[in-house]
């Protein structure tokens, strides 16, 4: 039977306050995450530094955090000497963490305030991610949908096996790999799921098609339980969001990155105009019909506590 884990909290509160960045959080503490796999990378090098991220961002006051298996795939761990065996458990590992995390920040009763028992949502990151190139903001692979499918599938299994709550499809840059991830989704339909898309701009997704035309797919599935956007520059947002508003009723998703571009040649963030206080950007969103609001790259435990502090007393 599908339930919505996210129902209780939207209930409450209005709004579901989302995590902020993983590996850009955990290299701006230190980790050297210069490899193919990214934040998956330590998973197998230094769990514990994952799992205290997610436990600061559960203090800061997120409802959800996103699991470290965005980068995360049998290919790529296959690709760094690992057998299918060993990618399996580190993919079950990202969720455990999280999990974890969760648990340990629930049993300290002092952090909870009020607040509904926080979520683990798994990380399904698109298959550009895993070839680490930057097609991941292009969505140009090259693929059937089918292929696609195949392809997600047994992370899909793995991480499901793991249990958590639902999982997040995120950073999704063409409206075919969102049709493959709904098909796939439908052999798994105890699981609730959120679609999340990157967009280059105020009306398009990555690859160029409408984001509104992406946006409308949710309506197809009943295991998608919110729509949206993420890793998306936040000067795009709120039209983003009104376009999605005329199209679905569902719940509506935003979770930015700080503004700044990404050079996949040279793997680093170029440096630039970037938001810096996400407490008056939240309100913009919320306005616009957000229901989920959190960070994506470049944004940390500080941007989440400044939305969360909008959003809880909007609520």
């Amino acid at each position: 039977m599908l339930t919505n884990p996210l129902s209780s909290i939207l209930k409450t509160q209005g709004t579901v306050v989302l995590d902020g960045g993983l590996a850009t959080e955990l290299e701006r503490r230190g980790a050297d995450l210069a490899d193919d796999l990214w934040s998956a990378k330590l998973l197998l090098e230094a769990p514990n530094l994952i799992r205290q991220l997610h436990y600061d961002y559960y203090v800061a006051g997120a409802d959800v955090a996103i699991t470290a298996s965005y980068q995360a795939s049998f290919a790529g761990f296959q690709r760094c000497g690992l057998s299918a065996e060993q990618a399996a458990d580190l993919m079950r590992l990202s969720v455990w963490l999280a999990q974890d995390a969760r648990d340990a920040f629930w049993e300290e009763s002092a952090n909870r305030c009020g607040r509904l028992r926080p979520l683990v949502a798994a990380s399904i990151g698109c298959y550009g991610a895993f070839l680490a190139d930057g097609c991941e903001y292009r969505g140009d692979y090259g693929l059937s949908k089918q292929q696609l499918i195949d392809w997600h599938r047994p992370r899909m299994q793995t991480l499901i096996d793991a249990g958590p709550e639902l999982l997040a499809c995120e950073t999704i840059p063409c409206i075919q790999e969102g049709e493959a991830l709904l098909e796939l989704l439908a052999e798994f339909p105890h699981l609730p799921a959120w679609l999340s898309f990157s967009c280059c701009d105020e009306l398009h997704v990555c690859r160029g098609e409408a984001f509104a035309d992406c946006v409308a797919l949710a309506n197809q599935s009943p295991q998608i339980v919110a729509v949206g956007l993420n890793c998306t520059p936040p000067r795009f947002v709120v039209p983003l969001l009104q376009s999605a508003a005329r199209v679905t009723s569902k719940p509506l998703l935003c979770y930015p990155n700080s503004g700044e571009k990404w050079d996949a040649a040279q793997h680093r963030w170029i440096e630039g105009a970037g938001v810096t206080d996400f407490g008056p950007a939240s309100r913009l969103w919320l306005d616009a019909g957000a229901r989920l609001i959190g960070g994506c790259c470049r944004t940390g435990p500080q941007d989440v506590v400044a939305i969360a502090e909008i959003v809880r007393g909007a609520s």
